[in-house]
C-alpha cells in the first residue's frame, strides 16, 4: 500500500491516507517508527500491525475512558469514537470489547435514566429523552414498563402543581385550562391530570 497523504490533524497527530483513502491517525513518533511518509510503501503486515497494536489498543483505552467519565449509550459511544477518527471496524471492535466487561449496557442505562426522572417528567418525555440519547425504542419502552408506574406520573404532576403554585380551589377557569394544557404538552394523560387535581388539596 502507498502512503498518499500525511496531513496534520492536531499539533501532535497526523491523518494518514493509504492508496488515496483515509486510514488512521498517528502521532509524530509513530510515523517515524513505521517509516510513514508520503510516497512510502507499507506492507499489509505493517498496516495490520498499526491497526491492531496501535489504533485498536488506543480505541479500547479511549472507550473505557469515555465510559469512566460518564455512562453512555452504545450509540453515543460509537459517535464519540467515530468523531475521534477511528475507523468504523475499529470502533465496532472497541465497543464489543467494553461490552464484554459489562461497561456498556443500554438496558441498564435506560433504567437509570427512568429512575432518575420519575416523579419529575412524564413517560412520554422520558421515552423521548432516551431515544434522543440513542437508546433503541424497544429498550426505552421496556425500561419504562419495568420501572414506571402510575404513581410516578401522579407524583410528577403534583410536583409541577406545587412548583407552579397552582391551587385548584382558588384557580380561575382560565388558569385551570392553562395548567391542563401545560401538562398535556408535557405528555401527561388527561385522566391522570384530572384525578391528581381533583384530590390535590386533600393530599396537600
Amino acid at each position: 500500500m502507498t502512503v498518499t497523504e500525511v496531513a496534520p490533524h492536531t499539533k501532535t497527530r497526523y491523518k494518514v491516507s493509504l492508496d488515496g483513502k483515509f486510514a488512521f491517525v498517528l502521532y509524530k513518533g509513530e510515523l517515524s517508527r513505521f517509516g510513514i511518509r508520503e510516497g512510502a510503501e507499507l506492507s499489509g503486515d505493517t498496516v495490520e500491525e498499526i491497526r491492531t497494536r496501535v489504533i485498536l489498543k488506543r480505541a479500547k483505552v479511549y472507550a473505557l475512558h469515555l465510559l469512566g467519565d460518564m455512562d453512555r449509550t452504545e450509540a453515543q459511544l460509537r459517535e464519540k469514537l467515530l468523531r475521534g477518527l477511528y475507523p468504523e471496524d475499529i470502533v465496532s471492535a472497541a465497543v464489543e470489547y467494553v461490552k464484554s466487561f459489562g461497561y456498556l449496557d443500554d438496558a441498564r442505562y435506560a433504567q437509570n435514566i427512568v429512575l432518575s426522572r420519575m416523579g419529575r417528567k412524564s413517560r412520554r418525555e422520558i421515552e423521548a429523552e432516551l431515544i434522543r440519547k440513542g437508546v433503541p425504542k424497544e429498550a426505552a419502552r421496556e425500561a419504562l414498563q419495568n420501572c414506571y408506574e402510575e404513581a410516578g406520573e401522579e407524583e410528577a404532576i403534583r410536583k409541577i402543581l406545587q412548583r407552579k403554585r397552582f391551587v385548584p380551589s382558588g384557580a380561575s377557569e382560565e388558569e385551570t385550562r392553562k395548567i391542563y394544557g401545560y401538562l398535556a404538552r408535557k405528555g401527561f394523560r388527561y385522566d391522570t391530570v384530572r384525578q391528581v387535581i381533583q384530590k390535590y388539596e386533600d393530599d396537600a
